[in-house]
């Protein structure tokens, strides 16, 4: 068995340290490590001018390689064409969209410079693993360049519908760039039927009978993949977290309230805003929870270059000054808005303590909280879990309270739905939703696609 070749934007070097590096980095590492490998992307440094020749480190039998990206090169292929084209029209924000040539160019240059540094790095044999929207076009570049081995691409972000998509001047260039690729994998049925949609009614493609996608002269295998948690150390981390002293505070502040907790990046596809709202509903409508319900919102700041992250952070710290401002008594505040993050054991007893975790994306590929705060509850008195319908892991989580984010009504109403369940339907939800946390593992997604890969057949031309 070859090498695996790990490519992503960032990659996750060893003196970052597992912690900082997250449950992901762990199970590619993972992988990484059992036949030896590669892990290939962008250092996170922005120099003078992008990286002639990549930064190589050797850590046991995983070589580490990256490159600089020049200001220039970031602006238009990160900050730029990824992040205000690809991310916004991917999670359905057309409005937000940026279609500035200039941008695209870059992400090319880049995709280009890339696969033109890699490519020496490659072995015969090596198996090749790409992942998510700022590589999409790295697939194509590499096969420019003759590369025959598998290569594998993994979208974590949502693949919008074909009516959505095709507002991309480059709509056909990207689904063209994913047929370079032998396998390629999406979170939900979703997602792959768009894909589908679009090879079939845009691109002029087929799917066979057996699944395969036939398009632009390549046959590749489109499958679903959902991403999991690394479950057990999420579990054990919820476990000991009363021995915190972050855990034994929030106890201490919060006992005699019932809590809410969100945790999400600060992003416009999170629904925040909307979920401020829905909450201040919650207070008018069900007066009697004043005074006795908080609800805690982490959203730690994202992308802080790109303008329209700015107007959300403003955004949301108004609506919460608001919504304390008419609500808040002189010995309780409802909500306790942080814009900050916290190492993944805080959160653990964060979600453990809390009474709802509220996940509520306008739209997410998965969002992995939601999985989280599932496995960090005690079975005996567990939470409820508020998962939006539009998160990917609403397909999962069936016996979750799915709500519409865009009803504030509804939410609002779910809310105190939760707050009133009783135990016994709790232990009955949080059983069948730890049942799917446990049989969907990060484990078991990286293995099943890595299967997937090797399966299949080097570069099928047709």
């Amino acid at each position: 068995m070859g090498r695996l070749v790990v490519v992503s934007n960032r990659v996750a070097l060893p003196e970052e340290g597992t912690a900082r590096a997250g449950g992901l980095a762990v199970a590619l590492q993972e992988a990484l490590q059992q036949n030896g490998g590669l892990w290939f992307g962008w250092s996170g440094r922005i120099t003078a001018h992008s990286s002639d020749t990549p930064r190589i480190i050797e850590a046991g039998p995983v070589t580490f390689a990256t490159l600089d990206l020049s200001r220039k090169d970031h602006a238009e292929y990160y900050n730029g064409y990824a992040n205000r084209t690809l991310w916004p029209v991917f999670h359905y924000r057309i409005d937000l969209a940026d279609f500035t040539r200039e941008n695209y160019q870059g992400y090319l240059r880049v995709n280009t410079l890339f696969a033109e540094k890699l490519r020496p790095l490659l072995r015969d044999g090596d198996d090749i693993w790409v992942h998510d929207y700022h590589l999409i076009p790295l697939g194509q570049e590499l096969r420019r360049l003759d590369l025959r081995q598998r290569m594998g691409f993994f979208l974590h972000t949502p693949f919008p519908a074909m009516e959505v998509l095709v507002v991309l001047p480059s709509a056909n260039r990207i689904v063209h760039s994913l047929t370079a690729y032998d396998v390629v994998g999406f979170q939900t049925t979703s997602d792959l039927r768009a894909f589908h949609d679009h090879v079939t009614l845009e691109s002029g493609g087929e799917v066979l009978s057996n699944g395969l996608v036939r398009a632009f002269g390549r046959t590749l295998k489109a499958e679903v993949f959902p991403i999991g948690i690394d479950v057990q150390p999420m579990v054990a981390a919820a476990e000991a977290s009363y021995r915190l002293p972050s855990t034994r505070r929030l106890r201490r502040n919060f006992s005699e309230y019932r809590l809410m907790i969100g945790v999400d990046r600060l992003d416009y596809s999170k629904g925040l805003p909307e979920r401020f709202k829905a909450f201040e509903r919650f207070l008018e409508k069900y007066a009697g929870w004043r005074g006795k319900v908080c609800l805690i919102q982490i959203a730690p700041s994202s992308r802080p270059d790109v303008p329209e992250y700015m107007q959300i952070r403003q955004q949301l710290e108004a609506e919460a000054g608001h919504i304390n401002g008419r609500f808040a008594e002189f010995d309780w505040t409802p909500l306790h808005y942080l814009n900050s993050s916290y190492q993944r054991q805080t959160l653990a007893g964060f979600y453990r303590f809390s009474n709802l975790g509220v996940v509520t994306p306008l739209r997410d590929g998965m969002n992995l909280v939601a999985k989280e705060y599932v496995a960090a509850q005690n079975g005996d008195d567990p939470g409820v879990l508020v998962l939006s319908r539009f998160a990917g892991a609403a397909r999962e989580l069936t016996s979750a309270l799915q709500v519409n984010p865009y009803d504030l009504e509804g939410v609002a109403d779910t809310l105190a739905r939760a707050l009133d369940m009783p135990v016994e339907e709790r232990r009955d939800r949080w059983r069948d939703l730890m049942q799917a946390v446990r049989s969907g593992s990060l484990d078991r997604w990286r293995d099943s696609f890595l299967t997937a890969l090797r399966e299949a057949p080097y570069s099928i031309e047709t």
